[in-house]
């Protein structure tokens, strides 16, 4: 049975929750209200390891989460229609008996409001339209609607936020929310179920991880007596099993600081906080940095494959982490951390191809440096950014940025203004 964690204002994950009672068969729904969507962030921070899946009331918590998680693989949001419109104008209507006239809307777009209104072929008059987005605070939209009501200029105030209904209801004025229907909930569960279902399939995928201690020689070498040795060895391999029992994997001993575990991928993914904790507990009694590399794939033969590449990448790497192979091709860099860097080690663009063959470019790092640049949101960056960010020496990442302006695939795009002395840095685009 898979967790579903339902975010949303109090009355919204009620009603989610009960509709939700229809597949209480293959999901368990846990709730986690909260009384601004601000909350979000934290609730999924904290709580993230405990759900399979988060299912939000509305799309601006879902946004929310999903610049707090850098992934929207996890998340899912009920989506408002027009009929919720309608059904806020049609409840200031028959209240107020104003309908599209002297009344204030919040809205995440202008747009959706404005397919509701084209539809019903209705010329508003002195509607007044605030939108949001993530950075817009509950008191700034309560001051809106209020301050329009107060001025005489509306009789009514129409809002997508319960902390904000319940604020103007407070001050006494007349409000209606914008909420979603039973039918949007139940569309939403079916895409929820849709979900799990693929959830399932990553269940059954087979993934090897290798993990690895960095220079066993010498500790092998610092050891005062074989005795020594082994103690440290079943020690190690104590703390190990302790994560298998997690995983419910087998543990097997390669030798030479090295130990391979077999599990399923949906395990590795729920329990990837317990990994590195794990990693970070063995390199503190080792003194060493641990390398580990993990595949995902099909066969236990596909994944171990991923796995071996996987290793090694993390091994080339100069503060190691955990490197993730995926059966697509997807590649993971640093998993389970806010840095975490995700690119493909296969294309199929052969004009592309060729252009990094020319200048003699891997088409590994010109997916990294691509996935890199749209998770840091950069316009433009410096070589001093790009050699920070990857570890790379500045030299490389400059021989990097220059081949790829040499073939059309960057662009130079000025200069860094510098206070201190000496050149001022190039900035530089991809194409």
């Amino acid at each position: 049975m898979y967790k579903v964690g339902v975010i949303g204002p109090h009355s919204s994950v009620e009603r989610i929750i009960h509709i939700g009672k229809e597949y209480e068969h293959t999901m368990e729904f846990v709730a986690y209200p909260y009384r601004d969507f601000h909350e979000t962030e934290s609730i999924v921070r904290k709580h993230n390891q405990n759900v399979d899946v988060w299912l939000f009331s509305g799309q601006i918590s879902y946004m929310t989460a999903m610049k707090a998680l850098n992934s929207e693989e996890k998340l899912v949001y009920i989506q408002h229609t027009e009929s919720d419109i309608y059904k806020s104008l049609l409840h200031m209507g028959y209240y107020q008996n104003e309908f599209l006239n002297r009344v204030s809307i919040d809205e995440i777009t202008t747009s959706h409001l404005e397919q509701a209104l084209q539809q019903i072929d209705i010329e508003p008059k002195e509607m007044y339209i605030k939108t949001f987005d993530i950075n817009s605070s509950t008191q700034e939209l309560i001051d809106f609607h209020l301050e329009l009501w107060k001025s005489g200029k509306t009789k009514g105030a129409i809002t997508c936020f319960e902390a904000v209904y319940l604020g103007l209801k407070e001050a006494g004025v007349p409000t209606y929310r914008i909420s979603t229907t039973d039918m949007e909930i139940r569309q939403a569960l079916r895409i929820l179920a849709e979900r799990t279902r693929t959830f399932y399939y990553k269940d059954t995928q087979i993934s090897v991880q290798i993990i690895e201690m960095e220079h066993f020689d010498k500790i092998t070498e610092k050891a005062k007596s074989s005795y020594h040795l082994q103690y440290f060895e079943m020690k190690v391999k104590e703390t190990l099993l302790r994560y298998c029992e997690n995983l419910d994997g087998s543990l097997m001993e390669k030798g030479n600081g090295r130990y391979v575990i077999f599990s399923s991928r949906g395990a590795i993914e729920r329990e990837i906080k317990v990994l590195q904790e794990t990693i970070a507990q063995l390199a503190e009694e080792s003194d060493h940095s641990v390398a580990v590399g993990i595949g995902y794939g099909v066969t236990v033969h596909s994944a171990e494959i991923n796995a071996q590449r996987a290793i090694q990448l993390s091994k080339e790497r100069a503060e190691h982490g955990i490197v993730i192979i995926q059966e697509d091709g997807t590649m993971i860099q640093s998993a389970g951390e806010e840095e975490e860097l995700r690119y493909s080690y296969r294309f199929d663009d052969k004009e592309l191809i060729d252009k990094l063959k020319d200048v003699k470019i891997s088409v590994k790092n010109y997916h990294k440096v691509a996935a890199l640049i749209r998770r840091m949101n950069w316009n433009d960056f410096t070589i001093k950014d790009l050699a920070a960010h990857l570890y790379w020496d500045e030299r490389n990442a400059r021989r990097f940025m220059v081949s790829l302006c040499e073939v059309d695939l960057a662009e130079y795009a000025g200069e860094e203004a510098c206070s201190t002395r000496g050149r001022p840095s190039k900035r530089y685009r991809l194409k």
